[in-house]
């Protein structure tokens, strides 16, 4: 009986309604989509997104591997906690979603 359930969840695979992140993550999350929408570039941004979301653990890798060159330009453990978010599958649907309702909230606040 162990091993059947171990056999179950070894190959399991988290669902992208899973993924929450954290209070760190989130500010680092609304950092980036709200200069992307502050800067327009949110149709672009998703249509980027959409592209590389299979490949977001490999985004998350590199955010790895540069963070010690990273870390010369910023103090803050922001690409890390950011990397280790993009870790996750639905990563790059939960940024998509953050993005599409701050540009929603800026059209709203531009038309009142």
């Amino acid at each position: 009986m162990n091993v059947k359930k171990w056999l179950k969840h070894a190959f399991a695979i988290e669902t992208p309604e899973t993924i929450l992140p954290t209070d760190e993550q989130l500010q680092v999350i609304d950092k980036v989509c709200q200069e992307i929408v502050r800067r327009g570039m949110a149709t672009p941004a998703l249509t980027f997104l959409a592209m590389v979301e299979p490949l977001n653990m490999i985004g998350a890798q590199t955010l790895h591997f540069f963070q010690p060159f990273l870390s010369v330009f910023t103090n803050s453990a922001g690409p890390q906690q950011f990397a280790i978010f993009l870790e996750h599958r639905g990563s790059i649907e939960f940024i998509c979603q953050r993005i599409e309702e701050l540009s929603k909230q800026q059209k709203q606040a531009t038309t009142d």
